[in-house]
């Protein structure tokens, strides 16, 4: 299996608040090397803490299904004013949907609460 970092790859890239390190992927993806997690923040508070933490520079939101957040997450990525091509967000599917077809209707339903 191929390393899908290529640690030469890793960049200084300006933000308007602070320094952000991305490292491109072997299909040329460009990812933040640092990430803000909302595992644990309730639903009623992660709206604020993703828009606070996209406001201090941070362009990697990490959420999850079981997070119960996911909604919030994408509330604030409509609201902060960031172009959504300048986000990289990812999330997990419910351990139960495990398996391709599981594992498609789980994500294009983590899709739907994003918009």
């Amino acid at each position: 299996m191929a390393d899908i970092f290529d640690m030469k790859e890793i960049k200084m890239i300006k933000t308007e608040e602070q320094d952000m390190e991305y490292i491109t992927l072997n299909n040329g993806v460009r990812m933040p090397v640092l990430g803000y997690g909302v595992y644990q923040v309730s639903n009623e508070e992660c709206e604020r803490c993703v828009l606070d933490a996209i406001g201090e520079g941070y362009r990697s939101i990490d959420t999850a299904q079981a997070y119960g957040n996911e909604e919030a997450v994408g509330n604030a990525v409509r609201k902060c004013g960031v172009p959504r091509e300048e986000l990289f967000l990812t999330t997990k599917v419910w351990i139960s949907n495990g398996g391709y077809e599981k594992a498609k209707i789980s994500l294009k339903e983590s899709l739907q609460m994003g918009k």
